[in-house]
């Protein structure tokens, strides 16, 4: 286990997560402020074909440079040399296997925000550069970490979990398809419930709500619903054999971001992803077979070659 305050690396400053997580850990009297790790440089990087990650570029970048003393870096490979591990936040997500592969090479540990890839087939890649250079890797959604989502998981008094639903508010983006922008959400949570076994999901869509069902092999069913009309609260239900309980991710008091980000300093000081890169495949198959559903109106199996099934 690496001890010592670590230096980290930030690619991608085109999101909202970059001055947040940049704030709890440089910042000590931050309410959520979490140790062992300092950002010193960063890549401001930034889609033009993208308005959401273009615009966001300079304000980003003049709040992580000037409130937080955190130097600009013209390539990730700078950043990369210069640091002890690094968060890839760009939040363009067909960028993450090119930025990946320029960094792997250096070995350091790396945290990839959502969404991991657009494809499966980047997914796998990005997976098997992991593989090949020993990096530890974790990626995912950090509404996955709330923890009373994490409570209601780990419940064991009230019988067998045989079924998840979960709801939040699903944008779309064009230069990220379908579920893969905000769906993402919803999938890490009833992932972090079901575990993985997905075998096919069917989607139902329409102008203002999208729902995906999603049939394990063991014959549970869990259910995604991205809505485009009304509140834009995170959820679950979880239904078990005693009692069915419902999650309000906004109930804690704790915000599910400052427990990912604990989540990811832990990774770094261990080198320990906290989740398998099995699951954040199969997240990413599921998200893939949604979308082609939801164009099909037709139930499709997962591809998912590297977690095991071959379909």
């Amino acid at each position: 286990m690496k001890t010592g305050l670590l230096n980290i690396g930030m690619i991608g400053l085109d999101t909202s997560h970059a001055p947040l997580f940049a704030e709890m850990l440089n910042h000590s009297g931050h309410p959520h402020h979490v140790p062992g790790g300092r950002v010193t440089v960063a890549f401001p990087g930034g889609s033009p074909d993208f308005p959401l990650s273009i615009s966001r570029v300079p304000g980003y970048t003049a709040q992580i440079r000037d409130d937080f003393g955190i130097r600009m870096v013209e390539t990730v490979e700078a950043v990369a040399e210069e640091t002890d591990a690094l968060m890839l936040l760009t939040v363009d997500g067909r960028l993450h296997v090119e930025q990946f592969a320029a960094v792997a090479p250096y070995g350091k540990p790396v945290f990839i925000d959502k969404p991991f890839a657009l494809s499966s087939g980047d997914a796998q890649a990005i997976s098997r550069l992991a593989s090949k250079y020993n990096v530890p890797l974790m990626s995912c959604s950090s509404v996955r970490f709330a923890e009373n989502l994490a409570a209601a998981a780990g419940e064991t008094d009230k019988g067998e979990l045989f079924g998840v639903d979960c709801y939040g508010p699903m944008e779309l983006q064009p230069t990220q398809p379908g579920f893969f922008w905000y769906g993402i959400h919803m999938a890490e949570m009833l992932y972090r419930c079901m575990g993985t076994g997905c075998t096919e999901v069917r989607v139902t869509t329409g102008e203002e709500h999208d729902l995906a069902i999603g049939i394990w092999a063991d014959g549970r069913i869990g259910t995604l619903r991205g809505n485009r009309k009304g509140n834009k609260r995170f959820g679950a239900l979880l239904h078990r054999e005693k009692e069915t309980d419902h999650v309000d991710i906004y109930a804690q008091e704790k915000p599910y971001y400052a427990s990912m980000l604990e989540a990811v300093i832990r990774m770094f000081q261990t080198e320990t992803p906290p989740i398998p890169i099995t699951e954040t495949l199969e997240v990413i198959a599921f998200l893939e077979a949604a979308n082609e559903s939801r164009m099909t109106g037709k139930p499709v199996l997962l591809n998912i070659h590297e977690t095991g099934a071959i379909l």
